[in-house]
């Protein structure tokens, strides 16, 4: 499987019919088989016969990730447990743990839409994928891992860690596509140069790069260190994993499946949906998921979505934007809001920052304040002072600029501000509200 157009160049009109057709058949097992969709259905005065065609999604209720944390470890699932075949579960950092499952269908269309996104990408079954995504709980790794198997692409399952090890076996095994989250890209490339290896002279060609929001500069950063098409592939566990969203080579939004996961784009205050182009919270209801189907499933991400003809391929999903940020790790200062992929995009265009940062609130005689710890190069570090406070105050400008706040920059040494293996951690928030 590499390219299938008939499903993925699908006219509208023609997948509208397959997606409604899908809907009904959800609505009318999630009311039969939770008791939680029920409930809600029953106090809406919703019955499955009410949900004629797409068109009616919108009598649906949401779904948010507190209803998967009230309902744990298996009250939403829709399928008995003699069926379940793979569990899932965050870390539970925040309250108890988002658990997701799998029976065998599941798994298949895991593997099918991963298929998809790696090809979309770029891949073929000749490629050696070097997948440095977490394996376990988090649903990166074998998602990548069920994907390369079905498009008949080799996998090496380095997941994250050991890094110089990682680079050696990448380098020995020839691997082709590079796999794992943005900021773990940029600290392999940082550790191969270290390692007295040019991250620019491998034999990849292609990264699949998701699991945190990314700009277009830190795209940019990787492909100019790496010499390789960096393209941005969108998941979250709650849905299926990695194998929502991705980019083709055009790298001009990324196409969602939505054969499979309909997505749309909401005010998030009002819940009410923004028009084609605007930006807002993106909901997903997954239409022919068996174990844990979710019907109208707010992510917290903040996209945009067109449907206008992708100039890059034959495909007709709608596409979506990059994350722009998340409800949840939106800052609100002094009344402002403020994203940290704002800030990525401001320091990735000055020359001298690198692209590790910390943003660092707190709360002082009642007022916020945001200071932005900003990694410097090896040759500015070592600069005059002139130049490093040169370099400070033109960050600060720039930023205020774009966030229209006070904010005060620190400058700290290259190789500081703590690297992760996963997620990169961008925020530390001190105050106590």
């Amino acid at each position: 499987m590499i390219f299938n157009e008939k499903e993925e160049c699908q006219k509208p009109g023609e997948r509208k019919e397959v997606q409604s057709e899908r809907l009904r058949k959800l609505i009318a097992r999630v009311y039969e088989r939770v008791p939680f969709y029920k409930k809600k259905f029953n106090e809406l005065k919703l019955k499955p016969e009410h949900i004629k065609s797409l068109d009616d999604i919108e009598k649906l209720p949401f779904t948010v990730k507190n209803d998967l944390r009230d309902n744990y470890p298996f009250g939403l699932f829709a399928s008995p447990m003699k069926d379940i075949l793979e569990i899932h579960a965050s870390s539970g950092t925040t309250g108890k743990p988002t658990v997701v499952a799998y029976t065998k269908n599941d798994i298949k269309l895991w593997s099918v839409v991963m298929a998809r996104a790696i090809a979309c990408a770029g891949g073929t079954p000749n490629d050696i994928i070097h997948n440095a995504y977490g394996y376990g709980l988090f649903t990166g790794g074998l998602g990548i891992h069920y994907g390369a198997l079905e498009l008949g692409a080799t996998v090496v399952p380095i997941s994250s860690g050991g890094t110089k090890r990682a680079l050696m076996l990448m380098r020995d095994f020839g691997c082709t596509v590079l796999t794992c989250t943005p900021s773990f890209a940029l600290y392999m490339a940082e550790e191969a140069l270290d390692a007295g290896i040019d991250p620019s002279k491998t034999t990849l060609k292609v990264g699949i790069f998701g699991a945190e929001p990314w700009s277009e500069g830190m795209r940019r950063e990787i492909e100019k260190n790496w010499n390789i098409k960096a393209t941005d592939i969108y998941g979250l566990s709650e849905i299926i994993g990695p194998g929502v969203a991705q980019e083709c080579a055009g790298q001009d939004g990324l196409h969602v499946f939505s054969d499979f996961f309909y997505p749309e784009v909401i005010d998030p205050v009002t819940g009410k949906p923004v028009a084609e182009g605007e930006k807002g919270e993106l909901v997903f209801t997954t239409l022919t998921k068996e174990a844990l189907p979710l019907i109208r499933y707010r992510t917290g991400d903040i996209v945009s979505i067109t449907n206008e003809p992708c100039k890059g391929c034959k495909r007709t999903f709608p596409r979506m934007s990059k994350i722009m940020g998340r409800t949840d790790d939106m800052l609100i200062i002094r009344g402002v809001n403020v994203f940290p992929s704002q800030i990525e995009s401001v320091l990735l265009q000055v020359e001298g920052a690198e692209p590790h940062y910390l943003i660092v609130v707190d709360r002082q005689h009642s007022m916020d304040v945001m200071e932005i710890q900003v990694e410097v190069n090896e040759k500015i570090f070592s600069d005059e002072v002139k130049k490093l406070e040169d370099l400070a105050g033109k960050i600060k400008k720039e930023i205020e600029s774009v966030l229209g706040i006070m904010v005060s920059i620190k400058l700290v040494e290259p190789k500081t501000i703590e690297r992760s293996l996963g997620k990169a951690k961008r925020v530390l928030d001190k105050r106590k509200i």
